[in-house]
């Protein structure tokens, strides 16, 4: 393990403070709440288009 898993961009960090901020953000890391499983895994908009809330006309030549 030859590469920090922290790097200090522009300063100079004493090592006191590398653990310091290592140490916050474990604690911020641990505290986050374990992720919800969720129920419905469908899509959340529908797959097609009504046809009543389409323009008009559609060129042949239109990207759309």
């Amino acid at each position: 393990m030859s590469t920090p898993d922290i790097r200090v961009e522009k300063g100079h960090a004493e090592p006191e403070e590398v653990a310091a901020i290592t140490a916050v953000l474990m604690a911020r890391a641990a505290a986050q709440p374990a992720p919800t499983p969720q129920t419905h895994r469908g899509r959340a908009k529908a797959g097609w288009r009504r046809l009543e809330r389409e323009g008009g006309f559609r060129a042949p030549t239109s990207w759309h």
